[in-house]
């Protein structure tokens, strides 16, 4: 098959990701439109902050909910802080932008959000002062990042996890995933699933993009917020309805590398991961190998609570469109 042939055969949902409207420059776009020159300073030099937001369809109420918008847009603020970015925007404005972009696009399917905050003075040098700031919202379909079923088995990366003194990940820094690409690119073609991540004084972070839960003695663990990782908004959704719905005790501390093979269960969480099963670890089984009962009915949870499916948390879930 011909390169031209290949290309006129694009998926269905490559062909949806390429159409409808993105938000830019204060304006609803059409995508085709959406262009940034080559000399903006966020190509240049990674200048850019950002948030994934997923926005869940559910198909018997027909409508589409938008999970934790708001915790999303407070936590963009904070990274644009950290990188001397201004935003001409409130939280709550992004959130009715959010809506209004997916209301002309009309997804009906599971949807990915992206905002991004970027330096996009057309200028050559790094700093970050005096230069202008924009929004760039644009949405695409967006099913399972990683499979979230039968469980992942990961490893431990040798690429250690950027550090606050360094890039701090506790901004989503566009610039700071290319620490992210070599953490999964080396796992995947090292024939796992995922990875884990330490800092640089060899205790545990993260995974390569997404929050880690370990259960020890039928305790949740996780890493501290000092322990570069990005605070997640997932993170701290599960901690909640751990502890408010399971009665699950939550500690949050320094974890080291020994603890991930000698733990009963573990598994990633954040908007892309969700809530994902980790069964192996440095070759070595998690539990029995199987996707444990915690992390089970915490998963289970977490999908109903997404979908809209959960009166006491339909707060977390902003509905789309006006039934």
């Amino acid at each position: 098959m011909t390169e031209c042939n290949q290309n006129s055969k694009k998926s269905e949902a490559e062909l949806n990701t390429q159409a409808g409207y993105v938000f830019m420059d204060g304006e609803y776009i059409p995508y085709e439109n959406a262009k940034l020159s080559v000399r903006t300073h966020a190509f240049l030099y990674g200048t850019s902050v950002f948030e994934g937001i997923r926005a869940y369809w559910n198909e018997e109420k027909q409508q589409m909910f938008i999970f934790r918008m708001k915790e999303h847009y407070e936590r963009i603020l904070r990274s644009a802080k950290i990188m001397h970015m201004s935003v001409d925007y409130t939280v709550e404005e992004m959130c009715e932008i959010t809506v209004n972009l997916l209301k002309r696009n009309n997804p009906k399917t599971d949807t990915y959000v992206r905002p991004t905050v970027y330096k996009s003075a057309e200028s050559i040098g790094p700093k970050l002062i005096g230069t202008d700031d924009s929004l760039l919202i644009f949405i695409a379909p967006l099913g399972q990042y990683v499979d979230i079923t039968k469980g992942l088995s990961v490893c431990v990366s040798s690429w250690r996890r950027s550090d606050d003194n360094a890039i701090p990940p506790r901004a989503k820094i566009g610039g700071c995933y290319a620490n992210t690409a070599l953490i999964v690119t080396d796992a995947v073609k090292a024939g796992f699933d995922e990875a884990i991540v330490l800092s640089h004084e060899g205790t545990v972070t993260e995974g390569s993009a997404m929050n880690l839960y370990l259960v020890e003695d039928g305790k949740l663990v996780t890493p501290t917020t000092t322990d570069n990782i990005l605070v997640g908004v997932t993170r701290n959704t599960v901690k909640e309805i751990a502890e408010k719905e399971f009665g699950i005790e939550v500690i949050e501390k320094e974890v080291d590398r020994t603890e991930l093979y000698i733990a009963e269960e573990a598994f990633f969480c954040g908007t892309g991961a969700q809530v994902s099963p980790i069964i192996g670890i440095d070759h070595r089984p998690v539990g029995n190998g199987e996707v444990g009962p915690i992390t089970k009915k915490i998963q289970d949870l977490y999908f109903d609570i997404v979908r809209g499916n959960v009166e006491k948390y339909s707060k977390w879930c902003v509905p789309v469109y006006d039934n």
